[in-house]
Parts: structure tokens; sequence; C-alpha cells
């Protein structure tokens, strides 16, 4: 299994518009954050998770090449607003419809900012197609599973992932945009190789797990790895990544897993 961070920021990461003076170094490329999503090869099959506003640069940037499944975890705009750009994968998989997956609420969304993409065919080359799915409990795809739970986050329920390779067993956990893990969602996670959740900033948050609400969490799980993901400019890379346990790491843009090294 092999996992790409396209982002791991939010739309106050870094730099920020106005950003505040000496909240982050600069310098350090590993700083600069993206809006959050992942892209996981599993068997071959490559599924991506979430398309925020700099969704095209972060294909660019990362070689991304191929997209099978798309998986929305919600609706919120940093995470939606790049889903036109999957047109691209439509065209060179033969101009079929992208299979969407997501909760009944963030399919919904999908509908209304993309009424042009709802079919089983692009309406021209060169434009998206997607085909909403509920996700389900259990998602079969050709190089494995994704098993799914909803996370709390205010007012919304966002899809919590658990990825199985079929042919190596390697299990993957994605708990992004969560105030807090449910039993449900340790239970899913007791035997994953690597954990990536939600760690916003040093400062609480009514919808977010802080860094040390994260780390507990990690440390519950006690998955061999895991790393803090969707942080704000208040989270300098090396300040933070220094004061943390020694098997949970900070995620940056562009970070490459092979779960198999």
């Amino acid at each position: 299994m092999k996992v790409v961070f396209l982002g791991t920021g939010t739309s106050q990461g870094v730099p920020m518009i106005a950003q505040p003076k000496g909240t982050c170094d600069l310098a350090n490329p590993k700083n600069w954050r993206t809006r959050c999503s992942i892209h996981v090869e599993m068997g071959g099959h490559h599924i991506q998770v979430d398309a925020g506003p700099e969704f095209r640069m972060q294909c660019i940037q990362n070689e991304i090449v191929s997209v099978d499944t798309f998986i929305l975890t919600h609706a919120h705009a940093d995470h939606v607003m790049g889903m036109d750009d999957l047109r691209r994968f439509c065209d060179l998989n033969g101009g079929v419809a992208l299979p969407i997956y997501s909760t009944e609420e963030a399919l919904g969304r999908v509908r209304s900012i993309f009424p042009y993409a709802i079919g089983d065919k692009p309406v021209s080359v060169g434009y998206p197609a997607f085909a909403p799915n509920r996700m389900p409990k259990r998602l079969e795809l050709p190089g494995g599973t994704v098993e799914s739970t909803l996370l709390p986050h205010g007012e919304v329920n966002v899809l919590g992932l658990v990825f199985t390779e079929k042919d190596t067993g390697q299990q993957l956990a994605y708990y992004t945009d969560c105030k807090a893990l449910t039993e449900e969602a340790y239970q899913l996670a007791k035997t994953v190789d690597v954990l990536i959740v939600d760690g916003l900033r040093p400062k609480p948050h009514p919808t977010h797990m802080n860094i040390e609400e994260a780390v507990a969490s990690a440390q519950k799980i006690n998955a061999p790895h895991s790393y803090l993901t969707h942080m704000t400019y208040g989270v300098d890379h090396e300040t933070t990544e220094a004061s943390l346990p020694k098997n949970i790491s900070l995620a940056y843009d562009g970070l490459v897993l092979n779960l198999s090294q």
C-alpha cells in the first residue's frame, strides 16, 4: 500500500492570508501546507480521498496520474471545491463516470455544486462525470476493502476510513476533521499499521481535535506509527514535532508512505 499526502493543511494553513508574524518558520518547506487530502494506491487501485481548491496543483506536484475511486469525507469547502478537476481522470478512464462515495448529506452538496457532472458519462470530452454512491460500512474494491465509520465534526458527520489491502493485509486508518474518535473508530483501527488523525492546532477547537487530543487518541490506538494532519498556521513543524512521542509525527505535503517498506 502506498499513501501520498497531497495536502496537510486547512483554510488557515501555512502560509495563510495576512499570516501573523512569528507563527511558523516559512523557510522550512514542511510548513507550506495546502488543503488536506490523501491518495491511496491499494493493490494497484487508486483511491483519492477529498479534493480541496489546490487539488489540480497537488496532482501535478505529486505526479498523480490515475484515480479509480473517489471518497469524500465531508463536503466542507476545503475538501470538496477541487472536485471539478477530477475531469481529467474521467478522460483517462475512457470517458466514464468516476465512482464517488460519501454520506447522503455530502452527496447532496456535491449534486448542488456540480449539477453538470452528475451522470453516467461526461456531457462532452473534457468534462467531469460523477456516479454518486452512499458510502457503505464496508466497500469492496479490486485492491482491498475500505471500512467506514462516522466521526463528529460540529453539526456534520465525517467519514472515518480504514483501508485494508487484499494481497498484503496492510492497514491504514484515516481520521480527519473530527472532534473525537468514537468507540467504533477505535475498534476499526486497533490493528492498523499507520494511523492518520486530525490534529488542528495547540489550542482547543470546538469541532477539531487539538494536538494534545490527537496524541491521546493515537496513543490509545497505539499503531506502529501515527501522523497528525489538517494543521493550521499555529503548528510549526520542527518545534511541534520535537515535542511529540517517538512514534507520532507531523505529516507534511508530499510525504509518501510505502507501508511494505
